[in-house]
């Protein structure tokens, strides 16, 4: 039943289409169909119906039809008809009305795949020539600039059309597909090209060198050009301006300029356009000489330059910061006629912001402003920018206010450079208030905005809005980059905020961020400055794992942090780990470790570096030199440092004022104070201007020899001189008026430092030790006490000083007392702390207490030197146990100490007592049985020790004992054991 519907609704519209067909045989068709019942019948399918089998001769009158039945009647057509239609229209050359239907039948907004389709499928029904038709739709998408749809068209018609579109559309579809920089869709729609036998002419070409250039094929464009010439197709002007701009663009100005050459003796005469390229080339390129040469070039063949060749040449001397040039150039345009436009105007004037004339900048927008050219955006970025070098931040603000009231609205770029303005003016709160601003304006705000934002709360210590503002980045819709999270964890490390920055790490990680080396320099930097080696470490271990290659300079900040900590082994374990690593040491490297083996008193390997840096060609400047002459004179080199000094005077180099501090301390120190004052008088006359660190040392140097009024003397002169005595002048006066007994002087001394403001830890602790040293120890209590009210806090040398005084009078009882209030306060006991109780101790016969403080010394990790060592060997002698007296003279020689003589005399004796003797020799047996090894050296003191008394039997039964447990060879006679002990002993006298 549905089947005999459908036929009977087929045959109706069939017959409809007839007898329309035979009203638009007549004129006044319209008013036929419109009387007739033929109106309630069109419909779509009618329409399409008419088109398809008309037998109407006038295409136009099918046109109106078409026309009529969709605006008058509402009717909508289906493709077919728009397709139809448009062939016939092209078939009778109304190639006007055909494009006219196209883009109404593209505006349907159908499918490019559905509307090429129904063209095919009437190009097949109708076996008519087709291939205009099917460019017209294609321009018809490329007009609109839906290209995508157009090369559909395009693949489709050559794949399944059976015709090829001529090479003009292919060529205005190329040239356009380069316009949008569809540069995939450019290459595939040349291919396909090619494969339809399509052949290339002299704008195809051309087009495919402008997308080589555009890839950065510059060899492939410039194959093209010379392949074009093999296959007959000679190069227009336009082609050779693609190549010479593509050329220039890239930097390769000097075959531009060959290409113009040749392209001469081809007998293509360039034209202004080729001369434009070839100036804005050579100025891109910074040879401008050159470009003023083409520009004398182009007067001499009438080729008059425009204002785009002047502007051009302008912004090029602008740039290298030749104004003169860039305003004679201007004069010269004005003189000619040409002329300045919007863009010559912007050149001068962001040349002149830049060089700092203001003013001049203003003064040139007036003259464009009189010439009726108004300034863009470009023109007041250029003039904020140059307020803003010239920190005038007011001025920068009024500008802005000046550019919104003529409607120029400020870019992101205009915000950014106010920001940054108003950041280093120290002005936060005028850049926040226009950072909202920007993103009231619909501005987005990019990374370095944030960046100069997080950088200047961090400089004003808002640790935490800066970390809220990088936490706030990605709500705004902008990610964080690894330039932002350096800033911030830089920030946080310089403010020993050093957990936070490791949460930054983390999160910068977590994001997908890499951390590079300068975001592991932040760390390393912080922790080698704190004296943290063992965290600097870790962090550069990290490093490594993370693949990240450190430079010279973290090398230099960790071998700088080992010499500062004094452990020069780990010092130079890096330096070498940087040389196996292929990164070579630069000046600074070799000076920071000669600085820090100098200090550290290693003065041989600080030489044997000063001679491979010299053996590497590099050449020591004035720090390297003066670490050196410090070194020789803290240990007492004074004429080698002077030798070097002149050395370094010969070489070229001048000493400067650190040069001359060392040499005069060295004096001080060595006792030539004559020389230290020659040396001092005689800087002025070496241009060079004390410091207080220069008057510190001469002081010093006076203080300690006991001449105070000359250096009361030197302090009284300091103001003259424009040096202000410090804390560290004022200690040492304090120290010296101590030494010479002068305790009156000291504590004036002392109160005009509080007074002043310079009072300090040392100060107190000068003053503390003096008064000890003078009996004072009422006053000296009485100092510690009023610490607190002075705002001074006292430091373990201030308790060591009180410790000392205690145990030489024999109080311990106060000492004690001193050591648990120094250990409540977190102090630690030093080595001078642990020796005086030491002494204090065994001056009072408590041994059982000194036992206990050696052990807890030890286990504190504070090395006895010799002298204790010695005491605790007498004290254990004392007490009779011979095992922890050997042991620890075996302790002892292990590092290298020596047994005080004393001592050694009282170990002879107990070891020659019978008593002591078996107890010794049964002692030897238990600790080579318990596997416990003596050393050499210990085994001959034993033996020496006793042969020397004359007890050579006894001596015979140790070196039996000995060879039983192979602590001596087997060989060994009891005379070698002794001449070693006597070598030894004397080697240690020596």
């Amino acid at each position: 039943m549905q089947f005999s519907t459908s036929q009977t609704s087929l045959h109706s519209n069939e017959e409809a289409a007839k007898e329309i067909t035979n009203f638009l045989n007549e004129n006044h068709w319209e008013s036929l169909i419109e009387s007739s019942k033929l109106r309630n019948k069109l419909n779509p399918d009618v329409v399409q119906s008419v088109l398809q089998h008309s037998h109407v001769n006038d295409p136009k009158r099918l046109l109106g039809f078409f026309n009529w039945t969709s605006t008058q009647l509402g009717i909508p057509p289906n493709l077919h008809s728009f397709s139809y239609l448009a062939m016939m229209l092209c078939n009778s050359r109304l190639f006007g009305a055909a494009s006219g239907v196209i883009d109404r039948m593209i505006a349907t907004r159908r499918s490019s795949y559905q509307i090429l389709e129904s063209f095919l499928m009437c190009y097949r029904e109708r076996n008519v020539s087709g291939g205009v038709v099917f460019e017209m739709l294609i321009d018809g998408y490329r007009k609109i600039g839906f290209l995508d749809d157009a090369a559909i068209v395009f693949f489709g018609v050559v794949k399944d059309g059976g015709s090829v579109p001529g090479l003009l559309c292919c060529n205005s579809i190329l040239n356009d597909l380069l316009r949008a920089n569809k540069l995939k869709l450019f290459w595939k729609v040349y291919d396909v090209m090619l494969e339809a036998k399509v052949t290339p002419d002299v704008y195809t070409y051309t087009s495919l060198i402008n997308a080589h250039f555009r890839a950065g094929n510059v060899k492939a464009a410039q194959r093209v050009l010379f392949e074009m010439e093999e296959k007959g197709c000679c190069p227009s002007l336009v082609t050779y301006n693609v190549v010479i701009g593509g050329l220039c663009r890239v930097g390769a100005i000097d075959e531009a300029f060959e290409l113009k050459e040749s392209m001469i003796h081809k007998g293509l005469v360039p034209d202004c356009f080729t001369y434009s390229l070839m100036v804005d080339g050579f100025c891109k390129n910074k040879r401008l000489e050159d470009a003023k040469l083409l520009l004398k070039k182009m007067y001499d063949l009438k080729l008059n330059p425009n204002e785009v060749v002047y502007t051009t040449l302008i912004n090029g001397f602008m740039k290298q910061g030749n104004l003169q040039e860039a305003f004679r150039l201007k004069n010269e345009m004005v003189t000619f006629g040409i002329k300045l436009n919007l863009f010559t105007y912007n050149a001068l004037i962001g040349g002149i912001c830049k060089a700092g004339e203001i003013e001049k900048a203003k003064g040139l927008m007036t003259e464009m402003l009189r010439l009726g050219i108004n300034p863009d955006t470009q023109t007041y970025n250029s003039l904020i920018e140059g307020c803003y070098r010239e920190n005038n931040m007011a001025k920068a603000y009024e500008l802005l206010v000046d550019m919104k009231k003529r409607n120029l609205s400020p870019t992101a770029y205009t915000c950014n450079v106010i920001i940054n303005g108003l950041c280093r003016c120290s002005d936060l709160e005028g850049a926040c208030r226009v950072f909202e601003e920007m993103i009231a304006c619909g501005l987005k705000p990019n990374n370095f905005v944030y960046t100069t934002l997080v950088q200047a709360h961090l400089r004003q210590n808002r640790f935490e809005e800066a970390i809220n503002i990088l936490k706030g980045m990605t709500g705004k819709g902008v990610l964080p980059d690894v330039f932002c999270y350096n800033s911030l964890i830089s920030g946080l490390c310089k403010a020993k905020k050093m957990e936070d920055a490791r949460n930054c790490l983390v999160e910068m990680t977590v994001n997908g961020l890499k951390p590079n080396l300068y975001t592991y320099g932040a760390f390393i930097r912080e922790y080698t400055k704190t004296g943290n080696m063992q965290a600097a470490d870790r962090y550069f271990q990290e490093m490594l794992n993370c693949g990240i290659a450190p430079n010279d300079i973290i090398y230099t900040t960790l071998i700088d942090g080992h010499c500062k900590e004094g452990n020069v082994k780990e010092a130079f374990s890096t330096f070498r780990c940087m040389l196996g690593r292929g990164i070579l040491p630069d000046l600074k490297t070799y000076s920071v470790l000669i600085h820090g083996l100098s200090r550290c008193g290693k003065i041989h390997e600080a030489l044997e570096v000063f001679s491979e840096l010299q053996d590497k060609g590099l050449v020591p400047d004035v720090i390297t030199y003066s670490s050196l002459i410090s070194g020789f004179c803290k240990q007492g080199f004074i004429k080698e440092a002077f030798q070097l000094h002149e050395k370094m005077c010969e070489s070229g180099i001048t000493p400067n004022i650190v040069t001359y501090n060392a040499l005069i301390d060295g004096l001080c120190k060595s006792g030539e104070l004559e020389r230290a004052r020659e040396l001092f008088d005689g800087i002025f006359a070496k241009g060079l201007t004390p410091t207080v660190v220069t008057y510190t040392t001469i002081i010093d140097g006076y203080c300690k020899s006991g001449n105070l009024t000359e250096a009361f003397q030197l302090v009284n002169e300091m103001p003259s001189r424009g040096v202000t005595p410090d804390n560290f002048v004022y200690c040492t006066l304090v120290d010296g008026c101590c030494r010479d007994g002068n305790m009156e002087k000291a504590l004036s001394l002392f109160l005009e430092m509080v007074q002043k403001g310079l009072a300090s830890t040392s100060s107190f602790n000068a003053l503390l030790n003096g008064l000890c040293k003078s009996q004072k120890i009422f006053e000296a209590n009485k100092l510690l006490e009023d610490m607190a009210d002075k705002h001074i806090t006292p430091n373990h040398v201030t308790y060591t000083i009180l410790i000392d005084y205690h145990c030489k009078a024999g109080t311990m009882k106060d000492a004690e007392h001193l050591l648990v209030e120094m250990q409540k306060r977190v102090l630690k006991p030093n080595f001078r702390t642990y020796t005086s109780l030491l002494h204090g101790y065994a001056g009072i016969g408590k041994r059982s207490e000194m036992f206990a403080l050696f052990d807890e010394m030890v286990e504190r990790g504070v090395e006895p030197d010799g002298v204790i060592y010695s005491m605790m060997v007498d004290a254990y002698l004392k007490e009779g146990n011979m095992m922890k007296t050997i042991k620890l003279v075996d302790e002892m020689f292990l590092r290298g100490l020596v047994l005080n003589q004393n001592v050694y005399t009282s170990l002879a004796n107990s070891l020659c007592k019978e008593e002591e003797f078996y107890k010794v020799l049964k002692l030897l047996d238990e600790m080579g049985d318990k596997e416990i090894k003596l050393s050499h050296a210990t085994c001959c003191i034993l033996i020496s020790s006793v042969y020397e008394a004359g007890n050579i039997d006894k001596a015979t039964r140790f070196l039996e004992s000995m060879i039983k447990f192979g602590w001596v060879a087997d060989s060994t006679v009891m005379m070698d054991l002794v001449k070693q002990d006597q070598n030894d002993a004397n080697s240690e006298n020596a």
